[in-house]
């Protein structure tokens, strides 16, 4: 069953504006809609009910499971359907992952500009068996032609993120390590969030050891990458850079108008298609929208269901 609003003890019947802290090893308080203990500063108006109509059409007609978790920065108003459901992350891990890199930037264990060998050979965590990627199954293929050779760790992070590249994310995990990126997000809050291997580890896949993500945990890490709080300022803005240059823009991008300036991260496996964001209209401040969907074969159609939820967020702001 599909959830509106924000939940505390109760579940509220509409979106509210909740003001808490959330404090990990590096995280200061901060103002967000939590499910956790809160204190109600304002009430919505009757609006979110006619977009959680418009939303539950959107699902039926397509015969799609979708969460949505949409928090606008200036007004305060949240919206929720599903948002604790946990999904299998497809590649909407990378957007940990690439915290993961910049917080070991940030306090100088790496390096943007170290050099970092290309491989295409990696141990799968269910049985230590090794495994190699299919360039034919990769978004970004010509990265296969630098095996062999090394490249700044900058590059393939933007690889990683910008062109969804496979490759860059397994060469980067296995820089970096798993726990570490885990680490970070239970910092943040993201406690629902699990990084636990590379990509295409099939034995592990199989066996039920997936990355998964849950709509509200992915709102919680673009927030504090918006908010200029994830790692550092420095380390937000870059991060941000990164996502706005995102190459696959037929979710989210697609049901804003032309030339709104989107930072985000897409998510594609078979039945899978996600997308999360932060929308920068141009006359007002930000706001963070993650939808992710589970059930629809025709991966294009997805996306443009993914579009139509955006586009429905977005008229809903105007009223």
């Amino acid at each position: 069953m599909a959830s509106h609003g924000i939940r505390g003890e109760a579940t509220a019947p509409a979106s509210y504006c909740a003001v808490g802290s959330l404090r990990g090893t590096r995280v200061a308080s901060w103002i967000f809609c939590t499910t956790l203990t809160f204190v109600l500063v304002g009430c919505a108006s009757s609006q979110p009910v006619s977009l959680a109509r418009q939303i539950e059409q959107l699902a039926r007609s397509n015969g799609a499971e979708v969460a949505v978790a949409y928090h606008d920065s200036a007004s305060g108003q949240s919206f929720f359907r599903n948002e604790r459901i946990v999904f299998h992350a497809a590649s909407t891990m990378k957007v940990p992952v690439m915290l993961g890199l910049m917080e070991s930037v940030d306090r100088g264990a790496l390096a943007l500009d170290q050099g970092v060998p290309v491989k295409n050979d990696f141990v799968s965590i269910l049985d230590g068996s090794r495994y190699s990627l299919d360039p034919k199954e990769d978004s970004d293929p010509s990265l296969y032609e630098s095996i062999g050779s090394t490249l700044p760790l900058e590059e393939l992070m933007r690889r990683m993120i910008v062109r969804s590249s496979n490759l860059a994310t397994n060469v980067l995990i296995d820089l970096i390590g798993a726990p570490r990126v885990m680490t970070l997000m239970k910092e943040l809050g993201a406690n629902d969030i699990k990084v636990l291997r590379g990509v295409e580890d099939d034995k592990a896949y199989h066996a039920g050891m997936n990355n998964v993500v849950t709509a509200y945990d992915l709102m919680l890490v673009l927030r504090r990458i918006a908010e200029r709080g994830a790692i550092s300022q420095k380390a937000s803005d870059a991060m941000l850079r990164i996502l706005e240059a995102q190459e696959f823009n037929s979710g989210i991008p697609a049901g804003v108008p032309a030339g709104i300036r989107v930072a985000h991260k897409t998510g594609s496996i078979t039945k899978i298609s996600h997308d999360a964001a932060i929308v920068y209209p141009s006359d007002a401040s930000h706001y963070v929208l993650v939808i992710l969907t589970r059930g629809m074969a025709d991966g294009d159609k997805a996306h443009h269901l993914i579009a139509e939820i955006s586009r429905a967020i977005w008229n809903s702001r105007s009223k």
